[in-house]
């Protein structure tokens, strides 16, 4: 799919959410944050007052009628164009894989591989436990409850990307133990695997022994959600 096609694709995409939502003002704020945009900005670029954007949102106005949800729609794309692209670039890249972006939030190559402690202080991530090599290629970052209930072992195996030389970033984890246990089934095992939204003390009990059996980094990482993902997007 061509970039014009990614970018249709996830227009409409935010398009339908936000007009189907039950909260409509709260899927804007959702996308609107997802993007790394202020509410200024976006008012800026829809040559409106930064309350009208705030109003919207907070549902002060109702709920916002096709025309308006386009412009909004287009505000962010536009921003994000200007600034590279690369939220509409990330879209494209979990799109082709075959994934739907509530089930996975990022999916990237590297241009060269790294040193997996890089990885970890950019996240201000606790390792756990040490896997059997120090570097990795790429990333994957999963919301953990829709891969575990929604993909199959085939398409687990997807996350992967090009290279199980990664680490992939399971969101939503209360201890750790269901996706852990998921990634038994899948062979091979990536080199690292980062449990988000909790601390080493909230680490289910076998999670360390999970990990040296298979072989593969762990660590735990409460940074918040949008701060990581914004973190993520800046390596290449």
């Amino acid at each position: 799919m061509g970039d014009d096609g990614v970018k249709t694709a996830l227009a409409e995409k935010i398009a339908g959410e936000i007009t189907l939502s039950s909260d409509p003002g709260a899927t804007i704020r959702k996308w609107r944050t997802d993007f790394g945009i202020s509410q200024t900005a976006l008012a800026d670029e829809l040559d409106v007052s930064a309350s009208v954007v705030s109003d919207y949102e907070s549902g002060r106005r109702g709920n916002p009628g096709i025309g308006v949800v386009s412009r909004l729609v287009g505000g962010l794309l536009a921003i994000d164009e200007r600034r590279g692209g690369e939220r509409i670039r990330q879209y494209g890249r979990v799109l082709s894989a075959g994934f739907e972006s509530d089930v996975v939030y990022d999916l990237r190559e590297y241009a060269t591989t790294r040193p997996l402690g890089t990885l970890y202080d950019a996240l201000d991530a606790t390792e756990v436990v040490a896997g059997t090599s120090d570097r990795i290629s790429g990333h994957t970052v999963i919301d953990s409850i829709s891969a575990i209930t929604r993909l199959s072992s085939e398409e687990f195996i997807r996350l992967y990307g090009q290279s199980t030389n990664r680490a992939l970033v399971f969101t939503g984890v209360t201890r750790g133990e269901s996706p852990l246990v998921a990634l038994r089934v899948v062979t091979p095992t990536p080199n690292a695997v980062i449990l988000h939204g909790i601390d080493e003390s909230a680490l289910w009990d076998h999670a360390a022994d999970l990990a040296r059996i298979d072989g593969y980094s762990l660590a735990v990482t409460d940074e918040p959600l949008e701060s990581m993902l914004e973190t993520l997007a800046t390596i290449d």
